[in-house]
């Protein structure tokens, strides 16, 4: 039986954008946290390809092969269908109806006011994003989290703000089609306050670790860098990467002393490496004992034990693509049933049915 259709544990969301095989940034950012959420929570996670489309609506032909391989990456990296609800967005078209719903009640500056709004539209200069569909992204975000009724949305620091419109979005829902408490005259015992109830409860962040995880350039690891590692990765591409990343600018000859502090290699070993490894490089480098040459081999073979169960466990779902098509099939046959008894009170609450 699947764990997330019970009643008994608390529920989580998350989703993530079809583009392309995942890097160790997307794994070690949330997806090994995800992993980790499914013993403790109901889990639902999706692939959100409605979103691949407010930035790439100009070209969507990799989209289909993008979803197939962000699949395979959630089920090798270690989530499991018997305790999460793993599915395509698209596939549960409650989605798109509950975005247009909230679209009827959503203030414009709301979403104008959505840090990251002027912010992606300045990176990505070269593509036209002067849409309403780009605009309303957050809403659509908004609508993904709340159809499921979640209790804890998993994400890093940077990213309550985007959490906290939502729970803006739900309050005001609430208060226009709640079911108001002045017309409550039931037992006090059964009071809940301003409203009866809440058709859609307001959603708490769940904070989560979210290490450094530089790329080859020393910057944050993103694919419009161009320095990923990916999870699979051949492990001599791995070490081929690793031995041209920047490290520690001050450590120019080898008998320098380095600083890990400050190495982007350094900041890699504080997440891949055992204690005794991380003890060696800062000892060996601090005195300039080791070189950086070295320093990288130890930091690759941590990140080589990381991938090889991932990459072994993606090759058996690679040899069996239907497999994967099953699971996400299933996946969005049990989304659809919650995501159906939300839309079922959203349309009686204004007067739909």
């Amino acid at each position: 039986m699947n764990l997330s259709t019970t009643n008994t544990q608390k529920r989580v969301l998350s989703g993530m954008r079809p583009t392309g095989k995942l890097h160790l940034g997307n794994y070690m950012g949330a997806l090994s946290n995800w992993v980790s959420l499914q013993s403790e929570y109901a889990c639902f996670f999706f692939i959100a390809d409605f979103h691949a489309l407010t930035t790439d609506y100009a070209d969507p032909s990799q989209i289909q092969t993008s979803i197939a391989d962000v699949a395979m990456d959630f089920l090798a990296a270690g989530l499991d269908p018997e305790k999460s609800t793993i599915f395509v967005q698209s596939d549960v078209p409650q989605h798109a109806e509950l975005h247009l719903l909230l679209s009827m009640i959503t203030p414009l500056s709301w979403l104008e006011r959505v840090p990251t709004y002027k912010d992606q539209i300045e990176q990505l200069k070269e593509k036209d994003l002067n849409t309403y569909g780009f605009l309303g992204y957050p809403l659509l975000q908004s609508a993904d989290i709340l159809l499921y009724r979640p209790d804890f949305v998993p994400v890093g620091q940077d990213q309550v703000a985007h959490v906290e419109i939502t729970r803006e979005i739900a309050r005001r829902f609430n208060f226009l089609y709640s079911p108001k408490a002045e017309k409550y005259d039931g037992p006090p015992a059964d009071y809940k306050g301003k409203f009866l109830e809440h058709i859609l409860p307001e959603p708490k962040v769940l904070v989560t670790a979210s290490p450094k995880l530089p790329g080859t350039d020393g910057r944050k690891m993103s694919k419009s860098y161009g320095n990923t590692i990916m999870l699979t990765e051949p492990e001599a591409d791995v070490r081929k990467k690793l031995k041209t990343m920047v490290t520690d600018p001050a450590r120019i000859r080898r008998t320098d002393p380095g600083n890990p502090e400050v190495c982007p290699v350094g900041d890699l070993h504080k997440v891949f490496s055992s204690d005794e490894t991380r003890l060696k490089v800062w000892e060996g480098c601090t005195t300039a004992g080791i070189g950086c040459i070295e320093c990288k081999g130890w930091a690759a073979d941590g990140i080589v034990s990381v991938l090889n169960p991932i990459q072994e466990r993606r090759r058996q779902y690679e040899a069996n693509p239907q497999l994967v098509q099953d699971i996400l099939a299933a996946g969005a046959a049990q989304a659809r049933t919650s995501a159906e008894a939300t839309m079922t009170q959203v349309r009686q609450a204004m007067r739909l049915k």
